[in-house]
């Protein structure tokens, strides 16, 4: 297994607010981290300086090899937002086929590219409807599946099952293992526990502090629990 994100010492002020207070991390290949916590605990800036999105006061991240943030390797990064950024009045399949030009796949991988992205996340049928029609759910899905097009060696998902049903998530999860078993890493920021015990190590964040770490198995043990929410409920009372 390769190295693929380390994050050093990152620290992020914003005012006089601390969001992000020394945080340590690594994320090999064939793995998936799940990023842990309630809304405002640091996640998503976590994951915009992970990005190159944007610059910690302090520490330093690489991604597959290179410093942050780094166009080239930004190119390898499958990222899929909190908020979903779609073109509406455009359909889902012309969505989709404007970003793999824009992650210059080549022409004649397009339509296959396209149909393994969508059919990963149930869209085939809904392809040639406008974004402006679909659900919440759907647009989550769409969202999922722009991530996937270009293959790429890094997938950061943040909140990634949002209004997806139970189903579908396990789907979308089978898949993510799959990835995951091929060489890729992911990280995945979420508050659902379905999604946090399904990952390979977590790391639970509040107040801009990692609280606690470990696979899910080894917290549950820790903690003295079969609730992961119970053990995020514990680290935080330390």
């Amino acid at each position: 297994m390769s190295l693929a994100v380390a994050v050093t010492n990152v620290s992020k002020h914003f005012a006089n607010q601390v969001v992000l207070d020394n945080i340590n991390l690594q994320v090999t290949s064939h793995q998936t981290l799940g990023l842990i916590g309630p809304s405002g605990a640091g996640k998503t800036t976590l994951v915009k300086i992970i990005m190159g999105m944007d610059d910690p006061d302090t520490g330093e991240v690489t991604v597959l090899g290179k410093p942050m943030p780094n166009r080239e390797t930004l190119a390898q990064i499958g990222f899929m937002a909190q908020s979903d950024a779609l073109y509406e009045l455009l359909t889902g399949r012309e969505n989709l086929t404007f970003f793999a030009e824009l992650f210059h796949i080549a022409k004649k991988d397009i339509p296959a590219r396209i149909e393994y992205a969508a059919g990963t996340v149930n869209l085939l049928e809904f392809l040639d409807r406008r974004v402006s029609n679909y659900s919440g759910g759907m647009k989550r899905r769409l969202s999922l599946a722009l991530t996937l097009l270009a293959d790429p060696d890094l997938l950061i998902l943040d909140e990634p099952t949002v209004g997806i049903d139970p189903e579908l998530r396990q789907q979308i999860w089978q898949e993510l293992n799959r990835l995951r078993d091929n060489g890729k890493a992911i990280i995945i920021t979420t508050h659902v526990m379905e999604d946090a015990a399904q990952c390979d190590n977590l790391a639970m964040i509040r107040d801009g502090h990692f609280i606690t770490s470990g696979t899910p198995d080894e917290l549950l043990a820790k903690y003295h629990t079969d609730s992961l929410e119970e053990v995020f409920v514990k680290a935080g009372q330390k």
